[in-house]
């Protein structure tokens, strides 16, 4: 990258850092479960919460989260899935609000995305997902916040899904997986990627070809502008070119070799 160019900063991890094949695959020998997060912590610099998507945590245990982490380490938090698995998205203003006054905001600037994911038998409805999206404050307990959505169904890759989202500064998850639409729109002021078709017969999760173009495509959006090779809900528009921080996430298919899928990418992407 040119010297001067200015870029967004790019993080890369995995979802959670409690899995038992990590025992033997990523942490050391005999590591203590309680220091887990601490050692995942200083490998990767980003970790995306899914527990947050099944329950409901304390302030406690997000004061806990920050301090086990290091300095410019970022968790993400998928939303509680009461707000999102609901018929009608405009009724969830409370589940909305007692989720994001749940004591998250203890994370301070370790606080990064909130991940709001949706149902694969969502279907789009303009109004009502519009509806949804102005229910998403800007701030919280004074700490900013960054709101990304993951759809997972066809009706969504249209323009007006992406007017919405770029109006309300809302990211569209970019989800390479093997049944969801896949939605290049850049719509928010970060990127965030889920990279879901590694496998567990790859060292890398993915293999080094493909994180060598999620890299080039990192770098790309890090910068501002939208990778030519991705499919968009309105490729008409174009996004303001300026930098933005990209968040890359190693999840589900290929979980065992995640860590070390998102490892080998920041290798390719150094410090962004």
């Amino acid at each position: 990258m040119p010297s001067g160019t200015k870029t967004g900063a790019i993080r890369a991890g995995m979802g959670g850092w409690t899995f038992e094949p990590w025992d033997a695959s990523f942490y050391p020998e005999k590591l203590a479960k309680a220091k887990q997060l601490h050692y995942a912590s200083r490998q990767v610099p980003t970790i995306e919460v899914n527990g947050t998507y099944y329950s409901t945590f304390k302030p406690p245990t997000f004061a806990k989260w920050a301090a086990d982490a290091p300095d410019g380490f970022v968790f993400s938090l998928k939303a509680i899935r009461f707000a999102t698995n609901r018929r009608v998205l405009a009724e969830a203003g409370e589940s909305v609000q007692r989720f994001l006054s749940s004591g998250l905001t203890e994370l301070g600037e370790k606080l990064g995305p909130i991940l709001w994911q949706f149902a694969p038998t969502k279907k789009f409805d303009a109004d009502d997902f519009g509806a949804f999206l102005k229910l998403l404050p800007e701030k919280q307990d004074g700490v900013a916040l960054r709101h990304a959505v993951e759809v997972r169904t066809d009706s969504f890759v249209v323009p007006e899904f992406a007017t919405l989202c770029r109006a309300a500064n809302v990211a569209i998850v970019y989800a390479d997986h093997e049944k969801y639409p896949a939605i290049a729109d850049v719509t928010g002021d970060f990127v965030y990627a889920r990279l879901q078709t590694g496998s567990d017969d790859e060292p890398t999760c993915y293999a080094p070809k493909a994180l060598d173009a999620w890299a080039k495509r990192a770098r790309i959006w890090a910068e501002g502008k939208a990778p030519g090779d991705l499919r968009r809900a309105d490729p008409g528009s174009e996004a303001k070119v300026a930098p933005r921080d990209v968040f890359v996430y190693f999840i589900t298919s290929g979980k065992e070799r995640a860590p070390h899928g998102a490892m080998a990418f920041m290798e390719r992407v150094g410090s962004g």
